[in-house]
């Protein structure tokens, strides 16, 4: 596999379709030797489901396991640090991850619970888990999904779980863009395999899962964002983090260069088999409008006021205020809901999360879940 390529495959079979990408990649090929320690990474953002189109199926990660281990590989790892807010061990036990690790000998590295070393990422310093360090080649398997904030999250942004929770942080005080883009010069990704079975295409944490039931491999993680772009009908360059790692030379933005292949599994065979299609043949995204999806997180997001806030924390928001939304008590929403770490230590009227408790009307939690949000938003409309 070459890195201006992309490798397609369409199924439902994902466990035989991970092994299949990986050895059509040359995977066992790639890794320079079998003490080689070997980290794989998925999303594991909280406790959601990857049916809600939030987290790596763990199938996904079985097969290339398996794929790993009949070649020789043993010295393997998962690794993974969740969002602000929930923890790692929890989030991995809940999507089924503690079972993965029994099953097939692999340890789980708690990101939350690693120190952290500062290191230079294209010109900005940031701090990276210290574990990331003894990782000799790393494979990483996001989630192809939209996001509230960055509109898209993919292989680049799924490497803020190598980071500690302190700089995940600093990372929303920032903007998110910029470091991001500055973390692909930070973390080398050696093998990129894509979860895009059901992606949420609006919001990070799930709940609206469109089936799709694709897989993709890459070596380029910033050309690999800019073809999820592509699917999602989202243009490249309202992506910032993605052009600013391209000019940071961590891979290639241009699609004109990409060269994609694809697959799809041979259905009513009588074992997994997979036939080689066009890119022309690519089924659509099961009927989803993503550009239409994204305009009613936006409608959402004007309810709101949003400084510096960490994703867990408005990604729950969100969830809240569709709820209110279904049941027809959204437009009765006047004042705007603040939240996010630019409000510490200051007054207002109504905000959620610590960061607002100086505020008339608050919620505490860092963060509240999008259950409590909701309960307090209803609450404050019958008060007021």
């Amino acid at each position: 596999m070459n890195r201006n390529e992309i490798y397609v495959m369409y199924g439902k079979s994902h466990k035989a379709m991970a092994k299949e990408l990986a050895a059509l990649a040359g995977l066992a090929g790639m890794i320079p030797d079998r003490n080689t320690k070997i980290g794989i990474k998925p999303n594991l953002l909280g406790q959601a489901l990857a049916e809600e189109g939030a987290t790596t199926h763990p199938e996904v990660v079985e097969g290339l396991i398996e794929y790993l281990q009949e070649k020789g590989f043993d010295n393997l790892v998962l690794l993974e640090g969740s969002w602000v807010g929930d923890s790692t061990r929890e989030a991995a036990a809940y999507c089924g991850y503690d079972r993965v690790c029994e099953k097939y000998g692999v340890p789980f590295w708690d990101m939350q619970q690693d120190r952290s070393v500062k290191r230079d990422c294209g010109g900005m310093e940031l701090q990276i888990c210290r574990k990331v360090e003894e990782i000799g080649f790393l494979i990483n398997v996001p989630v192809l999904k939209g996001h509230c904030q960055t509109r898209i999250t993919c292989a680049l942004k799924n490497m803020k779980g190598l980071i500690p929770n302190s700089e995940k942080r600093r990372f929303h005080r920032l903007g998110l863009h910029d470091p991001i883009g500055h973390l692909a010069a930070g973390i080398r990704q050696d093998f990129i395999l894509v979860d895009s079975i059901c992606g949420d295409l609006t919001f990070e944490d799930g709940g609206n899962p469109v089936e799709q039931n694709r897989l993709m491999a890459a070596l380029d993680p910033v050309l690999c964002d800019a073809y999820g772009c592509s699917l999602l009908d989202i243009p490249v360059e309202s992506v910032p983090y993605i052009t600013t790692a391209a000019g940071l030379g961590a891979g290639c933005c241009d699609l004109s260069q990409a060269r994609i292949a694809v697959w799809q599994e041979e259905e009513g065979a009588a074992d997994f088999r997979v036939i080689p299609k066009t890119p022309e043949s690519i089924p659509d995204a099961g009927g989803e409008n993503p550009g239409e999806g994204f305009r009613r997180v936006m409608k959402l997001a004007e309810k709101t006021r949003e400084v510096e806030s960490c994703s867990a924390c408005y990604g729950y928001l969100l969830p809240a205020l569709r709820m209110l939304e279904e049941e027809g008590l959204l437009d009765q929403l006047k004042e705007k809901v603040c939240i996010g770490q630019g409000f510490r230590g200051k007054s207002g009227e109504l905000g959620v999360g610590n960061c607002t408790r100086a505020f008339r009307h608050t919620l505490a939690g860092c963060p509240p879940t999008e259950n409590q949000m909701y309960e307090f938003l209803k609450a404050y409309l019958k008060k007021m």
